[in-house]
């Protein structure tokens, strides 16, 4: 009987704990997106001009990939096509790639990654702060 409330004791904590494990770390941050893979990130001055930054980060555990890494725009009229900064295999589980943009005070963005299957991933949009 004690044996049984034993082994029953312990596959509860097992389970608990892998709640834990498998909990988010925390809010998503802001320019982010979080992918089954990954998080994807873009960085940079909305609103004017400035260097924009598109990283990958890889979960732990997954082998290099070649990734293409961009931006894309939208305003009050239009969202545009995908641009990219170029691509870029995962090194120690990350990629990043910049380039300058000016941006205009109206314009959102958002990170871009196209996996090698021919993917695309977006991170939310990040619009200039209101003024």
């Amino acid at each position: 009987m004690r044996r049984a409330i034993a082994v029953r004791a312990t596959g509860a904590c097992l389970a608990a704990g892998s709640l834990f494990l498998l909990a988010p770390v925390g809010p998503t941050p802001r320019g982010c997106g979080d992918l089954t893979s990954g998080r994807l990130c873009i960085d940079g001055p909305i609103g004017g001009a400035g260097g924009f930054t598109t990283r990958y980060t890889q979960y732990d555990g997954r082998p290099a990939v070649n990734v293409r890494l961009g931006y894309q725009r939208k305003d009050q009229r239009l969202t545009a096509f995908a641009d990219w900064f170029g691509t870029r295999t995962t090194s120690h589980g990350t990629a990043q790639l910049s380039g300058r943009l000016a941006t205009a005070a109206d314009e959102c963005i958002r990170g871009v990654l196209m996996d090698p299957g021919g993917r695309a991933y977006v991170t939310g949009w990040r619009c200039a702060p209101a003024r």
